[in-house]
């Protein structure tokens, strides 16, 4: 037999507000759970991103070769 697995309900509390914002910016047809996973997905991208700029940015004298580092 194949195991059902339901989702976790959970409720965050959010202001009236912040709740009007999430329903402007739902699709039609899109739940809220697809929106926050959307909107996590682009934080984690942008977040990735400006990592890879500060990287980029950062001088070659500023790292330590690995062959340096002791444990």
């Amino acid at each position: 037999m194949t195991p059902i697995h339901m989702p976790a309900i959970k409720r965050i509390p959010v202001s009236e507000e912040v709740w009007k914002k999430l329903g402007d910016m739902k699709g039609a047809g899109q739940t809220y759970d697809d929106l926050l996973e959307d909107i996590i997905e682009r934080a984690k991208k942008s977040r990735l991103e400006e990592d890879v700029r500060v990287w980029e940015s950062t001088p070659d004298t500023e790292y330590v070769p690995l062959s340096e580092i002791k444990d």
